[in-house]
Order: C-alpha cells, then structure tokens, then sequence
C-alpha cells in the first residue's frame, strides 16, 4: 500500500499509548500534561478491565485532550496501564511520531493612531506553546491529525524541566530549526514550523542527545516576504450587481499577488471614519460573494467627503492603516472624487505632518496614492466603455419583469406603459425595448423628431392593432425628454393612450427592482476579470502614471486614464443639454447608434413604409435553423422577419432544417406569424444537425422551385459545414450561385470567425444559475465538492467562462485535458483546504466539460476525488445536459441576434443587388460549357465572398467567406484554432486559491495580464473622428 493509500484509509477518533508498567504510565501522562493536553477522565479500575481493542487487560487509563479554538486543531490521547505480556512492543512499527507546529511569533500588530512603521512587535518569546499546533500522529504508516496545544512556557525549557531529552536540527521545510525527542514510550516527538502539512518525511535526526544545560530557547519564524502594496477597496454611489464579485476578484488577486487588501465600509463615509470602518481583508472574507447582489462592504452618501477637512481626515486614516493605493467602484461621481482626492493627496499629506498628525518619516513614504477605479452603474452611461457592471443584470431583471406584464397585457389586450431607470442614459431603455419587442421607446438620447410625438404614437401602435396585435408595450427611460428638453413621464403616456385609443392602460414603475438581485453571468465574468486587472493596474504603475479606470471595449479589458473618461461622459449631459443629440449618441458605445436605428426599422407594422423598397428591388429571403438548438434562434428570426415586410421582401421559413427544405416545407412568413417570438427559446422552425449533402439536386431543386434568391442559416457548426459545401458545390449546381449568410447560434461557442454565438450566453447562465444551487447544497452539507458535467463538444468556453462566473475551483476542458498529474494537484489543494476549514467548511463545485478526457470521465473523476479525499470531504456529480439548451434566451443573447440579424439582412440585399447586375455580353463568344449571364436567374452571385459567416468581434460586426474560415478550423475536433479566453483560465485556479497562500500572501502561479492599456490621446482619437483603434483589432477608419 502507498503512504497516499494508507494516508486516505485511516483516520482516528483519539490515538491509544499503551504502558506495560505504572511507573511508565505516571512519566507519560506527566509528560503530555506538561505540554498543554487537559485531563478530561483519569482512573484506576478495582479489578482490570478487558480490552478488546488492544487484546489487553487495562489497570489505569487517561483520556487527555488537547482544547483548540478550532476543533481540526485538536486531539485526544487515551494513555492505559495493561498487564501481562500481550501488547510486547514487536519493534518500531509499533511506535508513533507525533509533530507539534508552532504557529507564527513574530506578531506585528498596528496601533489605531500609527502606520506600518510605528507598529508594536510583540514578544518574540521563543515558539510559545500557546502558539503550538500537533501536527500528525503517524501509526507506522503516517496517518495524520491536526489539533492545538496551549501552555505558557518555550518548548526547551518544558523538556529541560523535565529532564526530557532532545536535539535541534535544521528543518528543510522552512526557514527555522525543529526540536526533536521521545516520550516516555520511545514514540517520536519533534516542534516544527510547518503548520498544516499533509504528510511529515521520516524524521531520522530523532535520535536523543542528553542536554544537561539549558540552552538559548529556539525562535520560530517564518519566511520573511515584502509586501507589494496595501490595497483599500470601497463601493460608492449606486449599488450595482457585480460589485460583489469584483470586490472578491480584488482582494483574492491581492493576497496572490502579495498584497494587503483592506475593506473600507460604507464607502467614503468609512474613509472618513476611519477606525473599525477599515479592516484587512482575508481571502474568506469573500467567500460566497459571486452570488451576492449589491455590495457586501456597504455603500453611503457622504456630504463630509465633499468638504477639504473630511478628504484630509480621510488622507490621515488611509496613512494610520498604512494604504497607498485605492480601488473605487462606483459611478462617474464616486470616481471624480476619488480622482480629486489623488489630486489633492500631496497637499494633505503636507498639511498633517505640519500638524503633527503623522511623522516625516510617513509623509515621505506617503508622497503619492495610487487610483484605479471600475465603473459599477447600472445604466452603462461611462462614455469610453461598452459595458459597466451591473448593467447586464439590471437588464436581465427589467426583462423578466417585462416578459411577465406581456402575458397579462395579452390576456387582457392591454397596453403598458415601463419605466426604467437612466436619467441621461438611454442604454438600459433601448436594450429592454429590443429584447422584449416594445413597440415604443423614450430615451433621453434620441428624443422624438416631432412636437406632436404624441400623434405618431397614436398611428404607429394602432397600426400594430390592426394587424392583429393584441398588446401595445411602451418602455420608458425616467430621463426620457422631448426635443425641447421637457420630460416625458409615463403617466403622462398612459393618459394619452387612454384617451386617443382608448386602450386600457397600466403604468409600471420598476424602480430598484432593476438593481436587485443575484448577479448576472456577464457582470460577474465583466467584475472578475476587471478587479484582477485592477491590482496588475495598480502593480505596474508609477508615480506619475494618472489615475486610472479599468474598462471593456471591443470585448477587451481597458485600463484608461480615468480624468478623460469621467470628462468624456459629462460630454453626453452637455450634448443633451445643448440638443446635440447625434453628439450624445456618438459618445456612447459604438453598437448603441446601431441598435437604435434597427430597433426603429422592426419594432412596428409599417405597411406604407418609406423603406419599402421598389419592385425590382425586392427579394425573397429564405431562413432556415441547423444544428441544435440555442437561445436566440427565434430572436434573430423574428427581427429579420419584420426588417424584410417593411422592406418590401418576402421572408420564407423553411421548416425541419435541411431536409425540410428538401421536402419543400418552406412557408411565407406574415408580420403577426412572428409575434411573440423575441422571449421564446428553443426553435420555432424546428432544426436538427442533419447535412445537405446527401440530397443536393434536392435542395437545389426546392430553391428553383421557390425562387430564393438569398439564403440566411441560423445554427452552429452544423450549419457552418453546410453552407460550405453549398458553396463548394456552386459549379454544379447554379441554384447554390446566391448569396448565403450564416449567424452562428450554438451554446458551445466552437464555430470559427466570431467571439460569441447566439445561445452562448444564455446557457452558461443556465449553468452560473444551477451552480448557484449546487454549490449551496455542498455548502449545507459542509464537506462537499460536487463535479459537474457542462457541454461544449471539444470547445471548452462554457466551463471557462462559467467556471469563472459561478466559482469553480478548477476546470476541466478538452484544451487542456486531464491527467493523474492534474487529478493529484487538484486534490492536493481540496484536501489542504478542507483540512484548515472542518466545521465551517464550503461547498465546493467543479465544472468538467463533457469530452474534456475520453478515460476520466465526470463520474470516475469524483470517484476519484472521494477515494484520495482521505475522509475530509465527499464527491458528487451532476450532468446538467440539454437545460443549457433551454429556456428562455437571455437579454444579451436576444440583443446580438437582432443586431446580427438586421446587419445579415443588410449585407444580404447589397450581396444580391450586385448579382442582378446583367453584363453587355452581346459581342462576347463564351466556351461551349458556359453560359451568357443573361440566362441565370435574375440574382447570381458566384463568388467566394458572396457565403459568408457574420461573426462579432468585440463589437463589430464583420463577414467572413466560409472557405477564408477552413484554415481558421480544426474539422476533426471541430472547433476554431485560436481561443480569445485564455485570460478566463488563468483566473479561476488563482482565485479559488489553488497555488496562492492565502495566510501569507504570495502565489506559484503566474497571471499574464490581458489588459489594453489606452491614453487620453487613444480616448480623443476613438470618440472624435476616428472610431477605432489599432491597438483594440482592427485598422483605423475615418467616419
């Protein structure tokens, strides 16, 4: 048996030490007595007792027991007298090595009113047993328990007092020395440093010298590391959700990166208080706060910090804690004030060492405060980011909200009227209007075109009854405005629909229920990756470098200088201000114009449209699903649906795939055929993983036969094969010669030329929810870890990214594979936490990807983490299979499909309005094998460019030929070569601690920043005429 096997087999209630004589018995009660074990019963029996267990007669026994403040740290002996000669010791394996750890000495404690330099030391009385821990009993095969031992003498001077012999010896495991001897029994006795090991090498320097002197007591001390930083960390303004898991990501990322976080409660306010308002941060201190909406560390208004003397006292309780660097998370108002604090911080510093509030010594070492700052809002209204935490789950809670007022609206034919929250940003109204399908918005932005808005309200949601609808939804931003800068309230809404419609009408206010709630996957993901790029912000910075402001653009982490972006932003009010409203809409994001304008396009029943396009100009597009099914197929459909009617084309849903278009079931689609379908998951035309192949001149002859002129597949890789061979087969078939389109919808994520696909989103939501469950299940029962099983095929992005957002403790996924090695480490690090957690342990989750190894298998691989746990923990398993194929898509997902599906129809027409040009090929003599253009059908696009996948990358929309794809593609495996979420991995092993020590800070693993560093010059160039970046993909382009 291995000394691993034999470790995970045993385990004791309480360790047996057997005497064969009374005096024997006497020296080692004595003996562990002095070393701080308590009696709990000591007697001896009128007549000796049979014990079965030892095969014994037992005169005298001791139960003696080690009190801990935490019960892993704890430990019973049982010492017995026997008689007769039936437990004759048979040699050295009869014995038992026991190993107590002393705990750190040096201790550096911090007065309330004094940095870091003025802290007391306390005593460095030599490897105190009150400091001790007993490490390990090892029965011959070195199985091990962890207690604590409690006394007020140094180790040498019990075991000289005692007459107990013993040796110093260098100790290979850490920076100091161990103390060796032997109880009364033989069995081995030593002191070391090294606290909480799992298993303690052979120790053959236990051989006792007689020392007959006392010596100089022995210190203790550990390794010796230099702090990089002390860390403050505050949540101000709004609450957001997301601001708890950025708050974990900071503080974890610290203490792996050798840092002191600290907790400054109540935001500003706590700055200004100071005292038990600033407390250090531990790593389990944030234990559970992914799930966790709000702030955890409290957020107020605080008028004091507006004022000189409440930022100077503020000044003087970060130098008292000994912080020189500060993370803020809060709106565009919490980090102008952190921004004027950082200004202001040399004329303070001065100011209280003229006072005689701090030493020279401090103000010279706090000359400088480092600022970085995370936009937590829910309105996305920072101007040089596309996305702020929060507002994705604020999204996500106006649209459950709303999904479920439009079923009683339906029921009732009634109209509602939904206020969201954005004061000056409309990102928050537009996006709950695309993905609930309203029929009309308010946004502070794009104020209506008319004085009288009201009538062409009226017109465009009566156009909408006519044809059939039976709701009316008009989504409102409480900033919402007219041209001339007067609010548009929603009670005033209703009374117009009541009295001009006379619709039945009912206002909803949603109010803080939009930032409530459990954090979405997105702003957890959005918060993680943000707070872990704001300590490497931090870690890289000078003294001159500006204060700065972690971002997302292009679907990259930015860090800016946080003075241009906060002026950026006040540009937006002032546009509005001043009515230059297509100024406003060009400071925001570079999708928010876009957006607008397609949701203008599709959102009502226009059938005297001026897009209406003329006769010659007219298409007929058909749509059809591939591959399985994802959240926002039905989405897309929909949008493109509505865009071609009051186009003048004519959409044609092809039903079952491929082979229903072989069959011919394709049918015209009308404006009310796709109602409803923005919140519905799963396919409506019906799909399935089925190739053209097999029925080419089939599919060739239904598109003649219907007269489709252009091709939009929706579905994953399925569909990407599909439309290649149709392309490839061109020559011979000249039905194939139109042009084709795919958007990529599959939860998987593994089609090349696009950074997300529809379904991606929705599904890893599914997956953060159900671990949200699972993980509080494994909480409940204290002791432990469940593996669980998440699609993907070969392509490892759901278990990354979800990995991440739900607190995985490591992942498995096909790009990385598992091993034994693998197996070892990761259970090497559960076994070393459960170890320091019994009695308040946590749940625990691994995300495993369903091919991520074709022998270790989610089962075998919790089989395997149960039979090596050593008994500190248990194994289960959940497969979460086709739920994350399910439900309804979310916000974000329901969004990307509109865009994409409005820019594919886009690029569809200007594709097919350049095949219907017709040649002069009269005095031209073509090969007898080719014909003149004028006999192909009126639209015929040959070339390669013409079957293109639309693909997001950050958030621009490109398209990509299918056969430019092929070398982007790993057929076999079936996924893309490159991976844009490499920076996800490295994460999830730091933060759930494995190679980081969390007591002492540091960590073996190496994270490689992702972050795109961006200068105000950057800032200038992307929000004025040049609208993009090299630096972000992508080559400048002037608007």
């Amino acid at each position: 048996m291995s000394a691993l096997e034999a470790e995970s087999s045993i385990s004791f209630s309480h360790i047996a030490l057997v005497a064969s004589t009374a005096e024997l018995f006497s020296k080692t009660v004595d003996f562990y007595l002095s070393l701080g074990l308590s009696t709990v019963r000591q007697t001896t029996h009128d007549r000796p007792q049979r014990d079965i267990a030892h095969n014994a007669c037992v005169v005298s026994e001791a139960w003696l027991h080690l009190f801990a403040d935490r019960p892993e740290n704890s430990i019973t002996l049982r010492i017995i007298h026997t008689t007769g000669d039936e437990v004759e010791s048979k040699g050295d394996n009869d014995k038992i090595r026991i190993g107590l750890a002393a705990l750190e000495i040096k201790v550096r404690s911090y007065c309330a009113d004094s940095g870091p330099e003025m802290a007391n030391t306390a005593s460095s009385g030599l490897c105190k047993l009150a400091s001790a821990m007993l490490l390990g009993c090892f029965v011959s095969r070195r199985t091990r328990l962890t207690p604590s031992v409690v006394a007020s003498k140094t180790i040498k001077e019990i075991l000289t007092s005692g007459g107990h012999a013993f040796t110093v010896h260098a100790d290979p495991k850490v920076c100091s020395d161990r103390i060796a001897t032997h109880d009364p029994l033989g069995n081995d006795v030593f002191f070391t440093l090294q606290a909480n090991s799992f298993s303690i090498p052979p120790s053959p320097e236990v051989k006792p010298l007689k020392i007959s002197e006392p010596g100089t007591p022995i210190e203790f001390s550990l390794e010796t590391r230099t702090l990089q930083k002390n860390i403050g960390i505050l949540t101000s303004g709004g609450d957001a959700q997301g601001m708890n898991p950025c708050v974990r990501a900071v503080v974890r990322m610290a203490i792996a990166r050798n840092c002191r976080p600290f907790f400054i409660y109540e935001g500003y306010q706590g700055l200004v208080d100071g005292g038990a308002k600033i407390k250090e941060a531990k790593w389990t201190d944030v234990s559970g706060f992914l799930a966790l909406g709000g702030t955890m560390i409290g957020t107020a208004r605080c008028k004091a910090f507006r004022e000189l003397e409440g930022r100077r006292t503020g000044v003087l309780n970060l130098i008292k804690n000994g912080i020189d660097a500060l993370v803020v998370i809060g709106g565009d108002g919490s980090l102008t004030g952190a921004d004027r604090l950082r200004a202001e911080w040399p004329e303070h510093v001065q100011a209280l060492e003229q006072a005689g509030l701090i030493t020279k010594e401090n103000a010279d070492k706090y000359r400088t405060l480092m600022i970085v700052g995370m936009v937590g809002s829910i309105d996305n209204d920072l101007a040089s980011t596309d996305m702020t935490i929060g507002a994705c789950s604020a999204l996500e809670r106006i649209c459950e909200s709303v999904d479920a007022i439009l079923s009683t609206a339906m029921s009732h034919q009634r109209a509602f009227v939904v206020e969201v929250m954005g004061r000056h940003c409309g990102w928050l109204a537009l996006n709950a209007a695309i993905s609930t399908g309203a029929d009309y918005l308010f946004i502070p932005e794009a104020p209506p075109s008319k004085d009288d808005w009201e009538a062409s309200m009226c017109k465009t949601l009566k156009a909408s009854r006519d044809a059939g609808k039976r709701t009316s939804l008009v989504i409102v931003a409480e900033g919402a405005i007219d041209r001339h800068l007067n609010p548009i309230k929603a009670e005033y809404i209703k009374d117009i629909l009541s009295t001009r419609l006379g619709y039945d009408t009912r206002v909803t206010i949603l109010g803080h229920v939009q930032r409530g709630g459990a954090p979405a996957h997105f702003d957890r993901f959005l918060g993680t990756m943000q707070g872990a790029e704001a300590i490497e912000a931090i870690l890289r910075a000078k003294p001159d470098t500006p204060s700065l402001v972690i971002g997302m653009l292009e679907n990259k982490i930015t860090t800016q200088p946080l003075k241009e972006a906060i002026e950026l932003t006040g540009q937006v009010a002032q546009s509005i201000e001043g009515k230059d409203f297509a100024r406003a809409i060009t400071l925001r994001s570079s999708a928010f114009s876009k957006q607008l304008k397609s949701y203008k396009e599709i959102a009502n029943f226009n059938p005297d449209s001026k897009m209406k396009l003329p006769e010659h100009l007219r298409l007929r597009i058909a749509i059809l699903h591939a591959g399985a099914p994802a959240g926002g197929m039905n989405t897309a459909t929909r949008s493109a649906v509505r865009l071609c009617l009051n186009r003048g084309h004519t959409p044609l849903g092809v039903h079952n795939g491929f082979p229903g278009l072989m069959r011919g079931e394709i049918t015209e689609f009308d404006w009310l055929s796709v109602d409803g379908w923005t919140i519905a998951g799963g396919s409506k035309l019906g799909t399935n993983r089925d190739q053209p192949t097999p029925q080419l001149g089939a599919v060739a002859y239904q598109l003649q036969k219907n007269g489709i002129q252009a091709l939009m597949v929706i579905g994953g890789f399925e569909a990407y094969t599909a439309v290649l061979e149709l392309a490839r087969n061109r020559s011979q078939y000249p039905a194939f010669n139109i042009p084709m389109v795919l958007i990529p919808a599959t939860v998987s994520n593994n089609v090349p030329g696009t950074e997300f696909s529809l379904g991606s989103d929705t599904a890893t939501n599914v997956i953060v929810q159900a671990t949200d469950m699972i993980k509080q299940s494994a909480s409940s029962n204290r002791r432990r870890v469940f593996v669980i099983e998440v699609q993907g095929g070969n392509c490892g992005y759901l278990a990354v990214v979800a990995g991440l957002s739900g607190g995985s403790t490591t992942v498995y996924t096909p790009e990385e594979g598992v091993d034994l090695s693998r197996l070892q480490r990761d259970i090497s690090h559960l076994r070393s936490r459960y170890t320091k957690e019994l009695g308040r342990s946590e749940g625990r989750i691994t995300l495993c990807n369903e091919k991520a190894s074709q022998i270790y298998s989610t089962d075998m691989i919790a089989k395997i983490y149960e039979a090596e746990s050593g008994g500190f923990y248990g194994a289960r398993t959940s497969v979460l299979g086709h739920l994350q194929q399910g439900g309804t898509p979310s916000p974000l997902d329901r969004c990307r499909a509109n865009t994409m599906a409005v820019d594919s129809i886009n690029w569809l027409q200007a594709k097919c309005w350049e095949g219907m040009d017709v040649p002069n090929e009269d005095n031209i003599r073509l090969p007898a094998d080719k014909l003149k253009r004028k006999y192909f059908p009126p639209v015929y696009s040959s070339s390669s460019e013409s079957a293109a996948m639309l693909g997001v990358i950050g958030s621009e929309v490109r398209f990509t030929p299918v056969e430019d794809l092929v070398m982007q593609t790993d057929f076999k495996r079936r996924v893309p070569r490159a991976i844009w979420w490499s920076a996800a991995r490295q994460l999830i092993d730091i933060l759930s601690g494995v190679g980081v020590d969390i007591e002492h800070g540091g960590c073996t693993a190496v994270y490689k920043s992702c972050a795109i560093d961006l200068t105000a010059d950057d800032l200038m160039r992307l929000y004025g005429r040049t609208r993009r970046l090299s630096k972000l993909g992508g080559s400048p382009t002037a608007v």
